[in-house]
């Protein structure tokens, strides 16, 4: 695999940019509610402070068979782009050959029966002089369209990164539900134990009794479930490494162990030259241009010149002397009379695909201001939620408790107890979900900054866009 195109073309869609039709803005609405750091570094996923999970991330980036799919296209593309620059250099071919011949007897001619042979060796060559740059337009879209590959191959590693932060933060929840869902039966156990004693005592009723039984057992049920989910989830990741599930283990933790980096969202300028989705979107409306240039010099001639050199002789022996050489030069002009507009329809439809590309671009730089938008916001409510969230925990777990010593004393009503018990899992389960959200929404902003973000070439700082 060649890399080579890289910087030789990089500087081909960075210094000239199209024109969007619209305002880059200067900066972005929400980013004043986020306290954030600088941009993203190269390991950016290191930030959640977490050894496995950095781990499942660099393994899939060498393992996961979506990227190595990605990469052999990159593979296919460098090939394409070789095919389309063969014509910028001259074909030459050897051909050597042996012929042995008899003429025929039975024609009644003279000379019949006999014999002879001819030895051929030739060296052939031939060059189209690309006076309109018609080849060269050709190539030069190829190989643009090998570094929009490329850039495709860091969309998909980028969203490959991001699904295994996804998966394994779904496993962490999944096991902090888990753990709070046997919390819970415990505790709603004690209090039903508490019930029953009242029960013998003749404070509590059967119907009292039966109530904390199905609290009991509706806590009780959703265990299985959870379960499902964190296998499951243990399952996706052995995929996303390209393991096969009996040959994972995914440890897992807490999920309030994890660190929550803040990404800087620097400006929205900078996002044209981070975003993969966007550089791969500029680099196939550059591609396009230039297969229009390529359509539009088909019209004008064509100017190819052949010539062959060799020797040929009827005896091995005289193969090689003065008298055996051979050659042949000819220069051929073409141009294109009537073709049934072939090369019209040719050109129309490179300019149609050139109009689609460069709204395709449009929409990717536009899509990429919304998504960091909307990462901004998520991360700023995201925190919010957890705070207010950790207030309802922390009243309601404060109203169980004083409702089980009240029970342990007989003085509480046995509903509101039920109640409160009922809001206190149920605000436990919101509290791991909103943490869990909020994980998801930085693994959303940094997605939607295009990932790491890398020094810009000295062109690419001459071109930032005002």
């Amino acid at each position: 695999m060649s890399f080579g195109l890289v910087p030789m073309l990089s500087g081909c869609i960075t210094a000239d940019r199209p024109d969007l039709g619209f305002d880059i803005p200067w900066k972005y609405r929400e980013a004043p509610r986020v306290q954030a750091s600088p941009p993203p570094s190269l390991d950016w996923w290191r930030g959640f402070r977490s050894r496995e999970l950095t781990a499942l991330i660099e393994e899939a980036q060498t393992a996961n068979f979506d990227v190595a799919a990605a990469v052999a296209r990159i593979v296919q593309a460098d090939a394409q782009s070789k095919i389309a620059g063969a014509p910028l250099l001259p074909s030459l071919t050897y051909n050597s050959s042996v012929t042995r011949t008899r003429a025929s007897q039975a024609n009644g001619g003279s000379g019949g029966g006999s014999e002879s042979v001819a030895y051929r060796m030739a060296l052939s060559a031939s060059y189209e002089i690309d006076f309109w740059g018609k080849n060269r337009a050709a190539s030069e879209s190829a190989q643009l369209n090998a570094i929009a590959v490329r850039f495709d191959r860091d969309v998909v590693n980028l969203s490959t990164i991001v699904t295994v932060g996804t998966a394994y933060f779904l496993v962490l929840s999944s096991q902090e539900h888990l753990k709070l869902a046997r919390q819970n039966v415990a505790a709603a156990e004690r209090v039903l134990t508490l019930i029953k004693q009242r029960q013998e005592a003749g404070t509590a009723s059967d119907f009292d009794v039966a109530q904390q039984e199905t609290l009991v057992a509706s806590q009780r049920a959703q265990i299985p479930n959870i379960d499902l989910v964190l296998r499951q989830n243990k399952n996706t990741l052995a995929l996303l490494v390209g393991r096969t599930p009996e040959s994972m283990q995914v440890r897992g933790g807490s999920l309030y162990g994890m660190g929550i980096p803040r990404p800087g969202a620097g400006l929205p300028s900078e996002l044209l030259y981070q975003r993969p989705d966007i550089r791969a979107a500029e680099a196939l409306l550059a591609s396009s241009e230039a297969s229009v240039v390529s359509a539009r010099a088909a019209f004008f001639p064509s100017i190819t010149l052949t010539g062959q050199y060799g020797i040929l002789s009827a005896a091995l022996k005289n193969l090689f002397t003065p008298q055996a050489i051979f050659y042949t030069i000819a220069a051929q002009l073409t141009q294109p009379v009537f073709d049934g507009w072939r090369l019209e329809g040719q050109l129309e439809q490179a300019k149609g695909r050139q109009v689609e590309l460069m709204n395709v671009y449009r929409k990717a730089v536009v899509s990429g201001f919304v998504d960091v938008e909307n990462a901004l916001i998520a991360v700023a409510d995201t925190n919010q939620r957890e705070q207010l969230q950790q207030q309802v925990v922390n009243s309601s777990r404060r109203a169980f408790e004083l409702g089980e010593t009240r029970l342990r004393e007989g003085t509480v009503d046995l509903v509101a107890l039920l109640v409160i018990q009922q809001a206190l899992f149920t605000a436990q389960d919101n509290l791991i979900d909103a943490r869990l959200a909020r994980l998801q929404a930085v693994l959303s902003l940094y997605q939607a900054l295009g990932g790491s973000w890398l020094p810009r070439p000295p062109a690419a700082q001459a071109a930032t866009p005002q």
